[in-house]
């Protein structure tokens, strides 16, 4: 290994050669605990039922149900078109993090060396302790790095894909996988709302969102974050979003040995009223024109069985990204779908066309997913998901989806934008 060499800083240069990623950095084996040690952990100790927690009306308490959780199944707006001020979008890291000193770093080279070990071998050259939350990161190489050293402490840390913050006060430098985040967005409610699937379709669920001023907060590694921002680029070209209206409920037949008989629907209805029927893995689902709406369809199974609300709400999925939709963020958390999330892939087509990927999930997994094409005006409706998932005791039970998707069309625009409601 090269000495790094510090000097009065110059503006130079940075010549820079990194290779790949190599692998990360393996501990050696711990020897084991003493036995009586690995007895108790393997005892699992009844919980205090006394212990003090959270209300549960407390803990219920979401600033979102009342954007989400309300549909107008009377006057629904097939097609939106929605302004919106692009110079709005901001993302921006949180926490202190000061100027670097200013230094020249010339001729520091390392090869398949932990990227926290190349930092520390750097920062301690320049008398900064480093702190490191969660090593080790990955293993990189580098030769002959030469230029500021803020820069050489940017390339490394990229190169490892961590974050680092600096405090100037305490001359410490912190470095880890994560980082907190704030991404500001327009006045724009389904905006915010689309933003939030999204985020939600890419695991983040600890996210705190600010209604004041359209800000989300949450915590993202390297992929999140390019991920976060190459949505932001897909803004830019004023792209369709696909707005789901989505009902769910709970059909218990009157007669407990018979199941719901949905051929009846061909009956019921004009023919061509169900478009399409799909099956799949459990359940099927039907494509229907608006004939066979929210009302038709709930009039239609009252005469065979008790229907349950579960919950309603709307989703927003920009246009092929990914998004997801809780459907206990807007139904009682103690029902038996409390866990089941609708997760969606969306495309708009040539004439309007909606090519939509659903698939239904609860905590065990994947319950059952379809691949559904249908027309602007269709709807599609989900039957056959036996409730005895979820854990009841009554066979003959079914949970229904029924969803309705609408298309906003978003427009640039540098003027102020009040804000715009689904």
């Amino acid at each position: 290994m090269k000495n790094i060499l510090f000097k009065s800083f110059r503006c130079f240069g940075v010549f820079v050669v990194l290779f790949g990623l190599v692998g990360c950095k393996t501990e050696k084996p711990q020897p084991l605990p003493p036995v009586d040690q690995r007895l108790n952990a393997g005892v699992i100790y009844p919980q205090d039922p006394n212990l003090i927690r959270t209300p549960k009306g407390a803990n219920e308490l979401d600033l979102e149900s009342p954007l989400r959780c309300s549909v107008n199944w009377d006057t629904q707006q097939m097609i939106l078109t929605l302004p919106y001020n692009i110079s709005a979008f901001k993302l921006e890291k949180n926490g202190v993090n000061d100027a670097l000193p200013r230094f020249e770093v010339t001729g520091f080279s390392f090869e398949k060396m932990p990227a926290e070990k190349a930092l520390y071998k750097l920062t301690k050259e320049a008398g900064i302790k480093l702190v490191a939350k969660d090593a080790p990161y990955a293993s990189i190489s580098a030769e002959n790095l030469r230029g500021e050293f803020s820069e050489v402490i940017n390339m490394i840390a990229n190169a490892g894909e961590i974050y680092y913050s600096y405090n100037a006060s305490e001359k410490t430098m912190r470095i880890s996988r994560k980082a907190n985040f704030t991404l500001y967005v327009p006045k724009s409610r389904p905006i915010i709302l689309g933003l939030l699937d999204v985020l939600r379709g890419s695991g983040i669920t600890d996210m705190t969102t600010n209604w004041a001023d359209y800000s989300v907060t949450f915590d993202a590694d390297f992929a999140l974050r390019n991920k976060i921002m190459d949505l932001i680029k897909y803004f830019e070209s004023n792209p369709t979003l696909v707005a789901y209206d989505v009902s769910v409920f709970r059909i218990y037949p009157y007669d407990k040995e018979k199941d719901v008989e949905w051929k009846n629907l061909l009956k019921a209805f004009y023919f061509g009223t169900v478009t399409t029927a799909q099956t799949g893995v459990i359940g099927r689902v039907l494509t229907t024109t608006n004939e066979l709406n929210i009302n038709t369809l709930r009039h239609f199974l009252g005469k065979q069985a008790m229907v349950m609300p579960v919950a309603e709400g709307k989703f927003v999925v920009p246009n092929l990204w990914f998004s997801r939709f809780d459907i206990g963020k807007c139904g009682k958390r103690d029902s038996l779908e409390a866990d089941l999330s609708i997760l969606a892939k969306s495309s708009v087509e040539k004439g309007n066309r909606i090519f939509s990927d659903i698939t239904l999930e609860a905590t065990g997994g994947q319950i059952t997913q379809f691949d559904i094409r249908s027309r602007l005006g269709e709807n599609f409706l989900i039957i056959g998901i036996p409730n005895q998932i979820f854990g009841t005791q009554s066979p003959k039970s079914e949970t229904v989806v029924f969803m309705v998707p609408r298309l906003i069309r978003t427009l640039k625009t540098t003027k102020p934008i009040l804000d715009n409601l689904i």
